[in-house]
């Protein structure tokens, strides 16, 4: 079969990092985690005091950063600038300042070049949340995965919880406020590409979700399980 890009796009919680790799190692893919990228973007605005609504400023500081997302130990690792920072943007700060500088045009513009650059030989699984939509629109393979806001809500809390203070009301609502802003901005709002095959993941397993996921690449493209 000839190599494909394949988007997976979605709300936190939903499932998407665990299936985005389960899938690319079953199709024998690379995975890219672009939510990462936005993350890198906001680890740096706060480091260096950045108004998230200053253009200017955001244009200056995405002009001297270098992201890289490189394989270490078997788990993919991002790279800012040199550094390591795969362990300090899973924050509840960092993730409502990712959120705000997503919906920016000169961080959007600055992470587009690069996300297709990361596509271009194929053979990758984009997780994302508007992959299918804006960034690869010509993806073979595009998926949105789902699940009710309580599902995804436990599920987060669960994931944070060895090292962070918040409640699951607290989670909640940050995921609340989050899904609000991603799905409400004019630049590319959080929603499933028209041809993106839609998955409600929240009563199924992640080896579930995958299955049904290689059952619609082969049933597209003839991909054998």
């Amino acid at each position: 079969m000839r190599k494909l890009v394949v988007t997976i796009d979605g709300p936190a919680g939903a499932g998407k990092t665990t299936v985005s790799r389960m899938l690319a190692d079953r199709l024998g893919y690379i995975y890219i985690d672009t939510g990462a990228l936005y993350r890198a973007v906001a680890h740096a605005v706060h480091l260096q005091a950045v108004d998230p609504e200053d253009d200017r400023s955001l244009e200056k500081l995405c002009a001297g950063l270098e992201l890289n997302l490189v394989q270490i130990d078997g788990g993919l690792h991002l790279l800012s600038n040199g550094i390591n920072i795969t362990d300090q943007i899973r924050t509840p700060q960092i993730s409502m300042l990712a959120s705000a500088v997503s919906a920016r045009p000169v961080v959007r513009r600055f992470l587009l070049k690069l996300q297709r650059d990361l596509g271009k030989d194929k053979g990758a699984v984009f997780e994302g949340r508007d992959m299918g939509t804006v960034v690869f629109p010509d993806a073979e393979i595009k998926f949105f995965l789902d699940a009710t806001q309580k599902a995804r809500a436990q599920r987060r809390y669960l994931e944070l919880k060895s090292n962070n203070s918040q409640t699951r009301e607290d989670v909640e609502k940050d995921m609340h406020k989050r899904d609000k802003n991603d799905s409400t901005r004019s630049l590319a709002p959080l929603k499933p590409a028209d041809d993106a095959t839609i998955i409600d993941s929240t009563t199924l397993s992640a080896d579930e979700v995958v299955e049904e996921m290689l059952a619609r690449i082969e049933e597209i493209c003839g991909y054998q399980k």
